[in-house]
């Protein structure tokens, strides 16, 4: 049941978000990961305390490379940080995986606060990148920063699904952890409707990259033949099962157990 995911992302010193995530979810769900690094980061669970940018050249020759040799069934998209990185993401695209499904993590702010895009570049993920994606997963800060509502319940977030689509996404994965209450809701929005996710909040502070594991775990799914509704659904058994195993690292927001055991197979057919 492999599935090639090539994730083009930043680099978390910590283990727990980013490119680290990104490889031990695809890993864990039997899918095989390939890596552009567009940032270095050093980060631990209280935050991030530094950021190296790569050049532009060389995250370019990275898809490139890869795709010229071993290809890519989906792309992942996480942290791109800049305007000229989101461009040279797009133009590698266009050249090197021209329909290839991408899952675009609109990564915008780290866990502790510090900004991971420019603002200057959302203007620019809106116009470019959301028109190649094959499905957004923001959570609520993210979307609130796309498509500029106010966003503080339920209906408010199938008003913002809604408004995501019209921006060009072809789907939405709208994650409602930031809302408060002892229930969690996520939407999957697609022009054909909005299908609602419910569980049970788990109560920790160890959430760390739970944005990037559950879209490089959709990512997994889609790479592996898994329709999108059945791809999100296994992905957020699986980040659940990872949230209430989280080995409690780290004095802030500790990491997911990614390497938490785990039926595929099971987890395939889960429902929401």
């Amino acid at each position: 049941m492999q599935g090639r995911v090539l994730i083009i992302a930043g680099s978390d010193s910590g283990g727990g978000a980013g490119i680290q995530a990104d490889i031990k979810a695809i890993t864990a769900l039997n899918g095989f990961a390939m890596t552009a690094i567009t940032a270095l980061t050093a980060q631990n669970t209280q935050g991030v305390h530094g950021v190296l940018p790569i050049p532009a050249s060389f995250i370019r020759q990275q898809i490139d490379v890869v795709m010229q040799d071993i290809g890519a069934d989906v792309i992942k998209i996480g942290m791109l940080g800049d305007s000229a990185t989101i461009d040279t993401v797009c133009d590698a695209l266009a050249a090197s995986a021209p329909g290839v499904p991408v899952v675009l993590d609109p990564v915008m702010v780290a866990k502790g606060g510090h900004h991971l895009l420019a603002d200057e570049a959302v203007v620019v993920l809106r116009r470019r990148l959301l028109p190649l994606a094959t499905v957004i997963t923001p959570n609520l800060p993210e979307a609130e920063a796309l498509t500029g509502m106010t966003i503080a319940s339920e209906p408010e977030m199938r008003a913002a699904a809604q408004a995501l689509l019209r921006l060009g996404a072809p789907a939405v994965l709208l994650k409602g952890g930031h809302l408060p209450g002892d229930i969690v809701i996520d939407l999957l929005a697609t022009p054909q409707g909005i299908d609602s996710f419910a569980g049970s909040r788990i109560h920790t502070q160890h959430t760390h990259g739970t944005g990037c594991t559950t879209a490089s775990a959709v990512a997994a799914g889609l790479a592996q033949g898994m329709s999108l509704h059945d791809a999100v659904a296994r992905a957020r058994t699986y980040v659940r099962m990872a949230i209430a195993a989280a080995p409690g690292y780290g004095h802030g927001h500790g990491p997911l157990d990614h390497a938490v055991t785990v039926d595929v197979g099971r987890l395939a057919a889960a429902g929401p």
